[in-house]
């Protein structure tokens, strides 16, 4: 009987180290691949999918395009594969053990709401009978999840920098970030900014542009894009400790509006039901990625960047599209489930 406990001591030692031993040795492989180069590939597997949206509390209709009307289920079935190596499975409860009392913020605009929401139904789906409360509100929308006292917030600014109300109306205002009060003290920051800097007429959200000393009417979007970036940038040089905070800048989410981008001209993403298994794009990556990889390269802290850029634009037959409670073609958001899911399984394995 003795000795039967101690080989059973030594086994389940010899299994502790075995598990540790794998878990290390997944752990450097994924610190030495490039987890945005790669292809779409398609997942025949009997894995469910991480979340249904007609269960998840968090999930607001405009992602939900199965609720109004999306037919086909191909989109669902298509994985990231690196070309060097393999991403590891989300697993929400391991996610909230792992962060347990921590807070956790995506800062931007509805891009940054699409993978806040993905998150939250991901986490949620493992752990559907634990405890939450849900707020949400403008600017600071919050998920927490109260057993493990996780907080997953999101907090609305589409520039970054500040819109601030003068005598001449609505001024975008390059080099002021007086929101950034309500980021410090998280555990993890991540950042998302750039589809608003285009916005123009009705859609604009300002009135002028407030560059230094100058007030103009307009100017060149990826110089203004720059300059509030460089802004943002020196905010979290001189805020955040990367020792105390995880820091990461969503990359930039590429549209579909132009059929002609994946040499099919007279198409959008209305009615595309396949990605483009690539490894590449017809046409190049967005000159904001550009902006974003110039800035960060610049930065005193270092800031992970989760290049979702390519990846996204293989991925034209992801996004809403008529299937919104609008009908309107949103070639610019994303259906869930669908690819910010993606987003969120890459910043795990890029946390691992």
């Amino acid at each position: 009987m003795g000795s039967n406990v101690h080989n059973l001591f030594f086994l389940s030692l010899f299994g502790l180290a075995l598990l540790m031993s794998m878990h290390q040795v997944r752990a450097k492989q994924l610190n030495s691949c490039n987890l945005f180069s790669g292809s779409w590939v398609i997942d025949n597997s009997s894995k469910p999918l991480l979340y249904d949206s007609s269960t998840c509390p968090f999930l607001e209709s405009q992602f939900d395009c199965k609720k109004f009307g999306r037919k086909d289920t191909e989109y669902l079935k298509y994985s990231w594969k690196p070309d060097s190596c393999s991403l590891p499975r989300f697993d929400g409860k391991d996610f909230l053990n792992k962060w347990r009392g921590k807070k956790i913020m995506f800062v931007g605009d509805s891009l940054s709401l699409n993978m806040w929401e993905s998150l939250s139904c991901m986490i949620h789906a493992s752990v559907p009978n634990v405890a939450t409360t849900f707020s949400k509100k403008d600017p600071l929308s919050t998920v927490i999840f109260k057993d493990y006292g996780v907080t997953l917030h999101l907090y609305r600014t589409p520039y970054l920098v500040d819109i601030i109300k003068e005598n001449v109306g609505q001024v975008l205002t390059l080099n002021s970030i007086k929101a950034g009060d309500a980021w410090i003290g998280m555990d993890m920051l991540i950042f998302n900014s750039w589809h608003w800097w285009i916005h123009t007429g009705k859609s604009q959200k300002w009135d002028y542009i407030r560059d230094g000393s100058k007030l103009v009417r307009n100017m060149d979007r990826l110089d203004a894009f720059y300059k509030g970036l460089t802004t943002w940038a020196n905010w979290v040089d001189a805020n955040v400790d990367p020792t105390k905070t995880k820091l990461f800048f969503q990359g930039i989410s590429p549209t579909h509006y132009l059929g002609k981008d994946w040499n099919e001209p007279n198409n959008t993403c209305n009615g595309e039901v396949e990605p483009i298994l690539g490894p590449k794009y017809p046409t190049p990556l967005p000159p904001a990625t550009d902006v974003v990889n110039k800035v960060l390269k610049n930065m005193k802290k270092q800031v992970y960047l989760l290049d979702i850029t390519l990846l996204s634009q293989l991925r034209k037959d992801a996004h809403p599209s008529v299937n919104t409670e609008s009908h309107s073609n949103d070639c610019s958001h994303w259906c869930l489930p669908g690819l910010p899911d993606t987003w969120n399984i890459l910043l795990n394995a890029a946390l691992t």
